[in-house]
């Protein structure tokens, strides 16, 4: 009979519809094997767009909890990811439409233990090499990208987080947030636009 640390590594080689078949069959060790592998980037989703460490985690709880609640609902026809994060974008853009939220992440996901991956999970602003009059105000700008961020429709700043630091395709993202792809494109389009005009401001 395996030991429970075999069946994990059994579990951890598989890919997510069939972790998500044994979920569905009632498998406990299979829906934390879920947990385990999206845990943190639904909650560094969710913590960029709402800025608040104990809401991020509120929600994250709330959309892993749904996640169980209507597993036999997941059809294979779609990415598991595009639907977990659907259902995690889902429940923050309620709250973002509930609660004004006033600024975004521009450091990277909350979780990064490390500089590279502060950096890969970060919006980049400057270029490495800069002088510390450069580098003020690169910082200078950093904080109007948040604030400019901040202001967009809770819809537009869900598609340019997605894009530009979820690195998801125009596709997987009119998945995500339910809407027609040409919707998700314009979207994108003009939360550039809204954000181009916010920093000629600045600059």
């Amino acid at each position: 009979m395996p030991t429970s640390a075999t069946a994990r590594e059994q579990l951890a080689k598989l890919t997510d519809p069939e972790v998500v078949v044994l979920a569905q069959q009632g498998k406990e060790a299979a829906y934390r094997e879920l947990l385990t592998r999206y845990e943190r980037p639904v909650f560094s989703l969710i913590f960029r767009m709402v800025r608040d460490r104990e809401t991020a985690e509120d929600l994250a709880q709330e959309t892993f909890v749904k996640v169980l609640n209507n597993i036999d609902r997941y059809s294979p026809d779609f990415k598991f990811s595009s639907w977990l994060f659907k259902i995690a974008n889902n429940l923050t853009i309620d709250h973002l439409r509930r609660r004004r939220v006033d600024t975004i992440s521009i450091e990277g996901a909350p979780d990064a233990v490390t500089a590279e991956s502060a950096k890969a999970t970060s919006i980049m602003i400057a270029s490495g090499d800069e002088s510390p009059l450069a580098e003020l105000e690169s910082r200078e700008l950093g904080q109007a990208i948040e604030k400019a961020i901040g202001k967009l429709r809770p819809e537009y700043r869900a598609c340019i987080m997605l894009r530009h630091v979820e690195d998801r395709s125009y596709e997987e993202i009119a998945e995500i947030v339910k809407l027609p792809l040409g919707t998700v494109k314009t979207y994108i389009h003009r939360a550039r636009h809204e954000l181009r005009a916010a920093l000629d401001e600045v600059r």
